[in-house]
């Protein structure tokens, strides 16, 4: 294994920011119908930063692991930053090769985080 693969285990096995905030500014739900990934969000904002996010849900390793590393990526973050980023962004986090099919469970927490928005 890679360090990165690690990394990714490590995020899938201990995921940062696993919950729900108690209070929240928004919250949101998406899926991925193709393989069953469900992530929900939940997120504070300050002004047009995002001070507290938390996500929940079920997923596979890559699905959970994204949604780790962007949630903490994600913090103090303002909105118009977060807009910009994409799948290339998401693929360079993970720092690993993927398929199609992943690609789809590597980016659903981007989607839900641009729902936020």
């Amino acid at each position: 294994m890679n360090i990165y693969q690690d990394i990714i285990l490590d995020h899938y096995h201990h995921p940062h920011n696993f919950g729900n905030l108690n209070k929240f500014s928004k919250s949101i739900q998406v899926s991925n119908p193709l393989c069953g990934d469900k992530i929900g969000m939940t997120v504070n904002f300050e002004k047009n930063e995002i001070k507290e996010i938390k996500f929940q849900g079920e997923g596979c390793v890559i699905s959970t692991a994204s949604a780790s590393m962007l949630t903490d990526y994600a913090k103090d973050k303002s909105k118009h930053e977060l807009k910009k980023l994409d799948s290339k962004f998401i693929i360079k986090m993970l720092g690993i090769d993927l398929g199609l099919n992943r690609i789809k469970c590597a980016v659903l927490p981007l989607e839900a985080l641009h729902k936020l928005l």
